[in-house]
């Protein structure tokens, strides 16, 4: 295949790709014309989307990203909703923008989801292992060696290895609960050794306690002449078995085959254990010990089975639901996020193996037809912004049931907001280099005529790429206002309602009025450096009518009162950008630029 011909063949294949199923036949049948073979390649391309990576190679996400930002081969729509603030996080801002590419520090690559299932199961057990074990050595303490010592007589060496046994099975299952349960991020590797690890040690403490009821000559009190004895007897040692065994297959994920030798070897052992105690201790004559051992490999039998076919028919609906999780080449592994408009979730690559955020339009909000068109047109605005401190789109498209999606880079890092709760006020040097970043992204967005009305600390991330800390991301265009994407009439109707987050709003947007420009994001982008350098906001308030109040007619508290070692001209930059009238704060992000630059702290 020659390269215009491959060309060709790529071009037309995210074209399609971008269009909803049943508009791409006519599409390719009124491109093609003629050129029967072209069209029957890219159909045969758009049935098995993922062979496409070893045609084109990675480069095709960026035309798809090209495809985006094309307006004629864009069938995205231009009207637009307003911003639903309903969905708010516990801070009182909109969590669906800061989602999208937020990970937590301590999780720096993604989970996968039978590792995050793991996880949550092994945490259960442990709970559960523990809280049974302090039970089991409270009644042991209180009925083999309290009774001993209130008469002062001599405790057996067995009680004091049984209690010992007891303590640390509680100790060594409570230590695996706190670490499951700790924020750090824990190996598929290291989940599997503490699974090994907390049923062996079940398995040694249901040894232990087999052997010493056989060398304290109890099973003699089961011990009749009819079956019932031996019943009773291969009950008590089997039942704790059978419970650990099914809990094992149908809680633990695993596949079939795992699952076999793992329940195998726990099936194994009360038969083993049995055998080697009754050659040790006796007990038992041959007649009985036959039936006793069938008896023991009944129930054991009967548990690996359940065992067995539980994990198997788990591990078949847990791949069905993975299945079920793709959208196009990308798999979903977790939600993120959900925000007044969108869900976001992480995700893979199928073929690249690349970490992404995907937003998908909220399942409750799918047949609104407003919000479907912000949505789309959320990707358009922001596919067409290429600035390196913006957040990138990399693809986009529409589920078989007509669901939105597209596709962003995951950042994995911290916003401004969880960078100051975690380790307050930012020092004037760092933080004129994050505002600088932010100022470029904003002047890029500003020259093609966007506004982005939503600057605040929640939707900038500072992250590390390409081996470079404290990289900053501008994220959500989702309310972004451009004249020329919006009519007039739908403009005029839409602008009725407030947009933007309270804490950062510019007194233009707080007063409701149309006159909302570049120097609107200048005001919001001063209230997040007020933000960074003191760790409260410009201004903090009971009701949302006083915090509006306030963006709109009071003064703002001079920084250097809550930080006194604040240098003088970047508070003097701050308090410029955060001042009443449009016409006295910087006419643009590039002057806001310079002036950050030309700062002492900037040469620092």
């Amino acid at each position: 295949m020659n390269t215009s011909r491959l060309q060709r063949l790529e071009q037309l294949y995210f074209a399609a790709r971008s269009r909803p199923i049943e508009e791409r036949a006519p599409f390719l049948a009124e491109t093609c014309g003629s050129d029967d073979a072209l069209r029957r390649e890219v159909e045969s391309l758009l049935e098995a989307p993922s062979s496409t990576e070893g045609i084109f190679g990675p480069p095709a996400l960026a035309v798809a990203a090209r495809l985006i930002s094309n307006p004629a081969s864009s069938v995205l729509s231009a009207p637009a909703s307003k911003r639903n603030d309903s969905s708010r996080n516990r801070f009182g801002v909109d969590d669906g923008s800061a989602a999208v590419t937020v990970a937590r520090a301590a999780q720096p690559s993604p989970m996968l989801p039978i590792q995050a299932l793991l996880r949550r199961r092994l945490l259960i057990l442990s709970v559960a292992f523990a809280s049974i074990a302090g039970i089991a050595t409270a009644i042991f303490f209180w009925t083999r060696l309290f009774p001993a010592l209130r008469q002062g007589t001599a405790v057996r060496p067995e009680v004091w290895a049984g209690l010992a046994l007891y303590t640390v099975l509680v100790v060594i299952t409570a230590v695996f609960a706190r670490i499951l349960w700790s924020p750090r991020r824990i190996s598929l590797r290291s989940l599997r050794r503490i699974e090994m690890v907390g049923f062996a040690m079940v398995a040694v403490s249901e040894v232990s306690r087999i052997v010493a009821a056989w060398r304290a000559g109890e099973i003699f009190r089961y011990v009749t002449a009819d079956a019932l004895g031996l019943t009773l007897l291969a009950s008590r040692f089997s039942l704790i078995w059978f419970a650990v065994i099914v809990a094992y297959g149908t809680f633990i994920p695993n596949t079939w085959r795992r699952c076999a030798t793992v329940v195998g070897a726990l099936a194994a052992t009360p038969i083993i254990t049995a055998v080697i105690s009754n050659s040790i201790f006796g007990g038992l004559n041959s007649r009985l010990f036959a039936p006793y051992l069938f008896e023991i490999a009944t129930w054991m039998l009967y548990a690996s089975a359940l065992a067995i076919y539980g994990s198997h028919r788990i591990d078949v609906l847990r791949k069905e639901a993975l299945e079920a999780r793709k959208l196009g080449q990308y798999q979903l592994k977790r939600l993120l996020g959900i925000g007044g408009m969108g869900e976001v979730y992480l995700a893979e690559h199928l073929l690249l193996r690349r970490p992404c955020a995907i937003k998908l339009i909220r399942t409750d909000r799918a047949g609104d037809a407003a919000s479907l068109l912000r949505f789309e047109r959320e990707v358009q605005v922001t596919a067409t912004l290429t600035h390196p401190n913006t957040v990138q789109v990399y693809d986009y498209g529409h589920t078989d049931d007509g669901t939105f999606y597209y596709v962003m880079e995951f950042l994995p890092g911290l916003t401004l907001e969880q960078l100051v709760q975690r380790h307050g006020p930012v020092p004037a040097s760092r933080a004129i280099h994050v505002l600088c970043q932010i100022c470029g992204a904003l002047g890029e967005a500003h020259a093609a005529g966007l506004i982005h009305r939503d600057i605040k600390p929640s939707n900038i991330i500072v992250c590390e790429r390409g081996g470079l800390s404290d990289v900053a991301k501008l994220l959500d265009f989702g309310i972004v206002r451009s004249p020329g994407l919006v009519p007039d009439d739908a403009q005029a109707t839409l602008e009725s309602a407030i947009v933007g987050t309270p804490g950062f709003m510019s007194p233009e947007q707080a007063s409701g009025t149309d006159a909302v420009d570049a120097r609107s994001d200048i005001y919001s982008l001063g209230g997040v450096a007020y933000f960074l350098v003191t760790g409260v906001p410009p201004f903090v308030r009971g009701t949302l009518g006083e915090l509006l109040e306030a963006h709109v007619r009071r003064a703002v508290t001079p920084p250097e009162r809550i930080q006194p070692n604040l240098p003088r001209d970047l508070q003097a930059t701050i308090l410029r950008c955060l001042s009443k009238n449009p016409d006295d704060r910087y006419a643009s992000a590039a002057a806001l630029h310079d002036a950050f630059e030309n700062c002492e702290s900037a040469r620092a």
